[in-house]
């Protein structure tokens, strides 16, 4: 009996052994990860805390690039409903500290209307009064105008290293054209407010609307009819997109076919064009990087504060038809730039869908005849001959 039991205490003995070995072995495992784990943390909070100091000492050294990022920063952390867009486009002039925002408002149809709930015992229903036409629209202005003094307030109150000496808050509103249909994106406020001016204002006393006036903010009166107004300040026109251009009008005669012209030239003799075009207005044109400019060839800022602004230029040395999909990406790079027009010009002609698609938006469809009517006008000849350029073409390809 003795025997038996010692056998079974051993077994139970031996069996506990075994656990307590696998259990120390699961425990010196876990403190391994563990502190493998531990010096990985370490390593990248090390290296998270280093980025943070680098991009400390570079904010506080006011570089450019990171008092944008930084701008950013206090932007994203401004706190505003789900249902607001939340978007944002910046830009720093780092010699005159001018902040630009082109800042997306909410749509008026995107606001919540119900004012009151009320529970009717005998049909165990819920009812909704919802505010009237007037009160919303009389709401919306007025959350616009918050919005735009908001936001100048937040940079500046976050401004530490005073990079910021005035800030242009130009408010867009991405809507729906109840006449068309067709989704619309223009500017219908535009502020320019200098940091001692700003600052001097009690915010919290003001009547939104009338601090806006009172700053010579541009809008219409009644903002929630959407009227657009040239921004204040424009897109920076330093885009790092912009090349040197160079000359090629004075160098074409009557005898060069432009529909066969190498590619670039084409383009500086577009830009050359509508700079001649603009000039007389104080307006610039200015061309882009090849291959990298995401559907822009030329950007023009016209000064006139009534159908000036930023304009896309897109041109198209074609010697076929120009299908609708051309005009719609410059439609959606119009839409996409912030640009208040879009100019498409081609050596060919258009198609019925690509004139029909561009009726009604802020779109401008230049054919061959139209281009060498604006060469004639600014001196210059030159001819357009689709069958001679596909058969120069067609011999490059052999």
């Amino acid at each position: 009996m003795f025997t038996y039991d010692l056998e079974v205490w051993e077994n139970k003995k031996q069996k506990i052994q075994q656990k307590n070995e696998k259990l120390k072995a699961d425990y010196l495992k876990n403190i391994k990860n563990w502190k493998k784990e531990k010096l990985k943390y370490e390593k990248d909070q090390e290296e998270g805390n280093k980025k943070i100091l680098e991009k400390k000492a570079q904010y506080l050294n006011k570089d450019p690039d990171s008092i944008l990022e930084y701008c950013d920063m206090v932007l994203a952390n401004s706190e505003y409903p789900d249902y607001f867009p939340q978007e944002w486009f910046l830009d720093y002039q780092a010699k005159s500290k001018i902040l630009l925002i082109d800042y997306s408002l909410p749509d008026k149809d995107c606001l919540p209307t119900v004012k009151k709930v009320k529970y009717v015992i005998s049909t165990n229903k819920f009812t909704e009064t919802h505010l009237s036409q007037t009160a919303l629209n009389k709401l919306y202005d007025g959350l616009l105008y918050q919005i735009a003094l908001r936001t100048i307030h937040e940079l500046y109150e976050a401004d530490v290293i005073n990079s910021l000496d005035s800030v242009v808050f130009n408010g867009w509103v991405d809507s729906v054209d109840k006449a068309t249909g067709q989704n619309t994106n223009g500017c219908i406020m535009s502020l320019q407010a200098s940091k001692d001016e700003f600052l001097a204002i009690k915010l919290e006393k003001v009547n939104p609307k009338a601090c806006f006036k009172r700053l010579k903010g541009v809008g219409s009166s009644k903002l929630h009819g959407l009227s657009p107004v040239a921004p204040i300040i424009s897109i920076d026109r330093e885009d790092r997109r912009f090349v040197s251009p160079y000359d090629v009008a004075d160098s074409v005669d009557d005898s060069d076919n432009l529909a066969a012209m190498d590619w670039q030239y084409f383009e500086n003799l577009i830009r050359e064009i509508f700079e001649k075009e603009f000039v007389s207005s104080g307006g610039e044109v200015k061309i882009t990087q090849a291959s990298r400019d995401g559907g822009v060839d030329a950007i023009a800022f016209d000064p006139d504060p009534i159908r000036g602004g930023k304009i896309v230029i897109q041109a198209k040395r074609y010697t076929n038809v120009v299908g609708v999909s051309a005009v719609r990406d410059l439609y959606g790079t119009t839409v996409n730039e912030g640009a208040t027009k879009g100019i498409l010009v081609t050596t060919a002609d258009y198609g019925p869908d690509a004139y029909k698609f561009a009726k009604g938006k802020p779109l401008t469809l230049l054919n061959g005849n139209n281009l060498l009517h604006l060469l004639e006008k600014h001196g210059h000849k030159a001819k357009i001959d689709l069958k001679e350029a596909k058969k120069i073409f067609a011999e490059q390809k052999k």
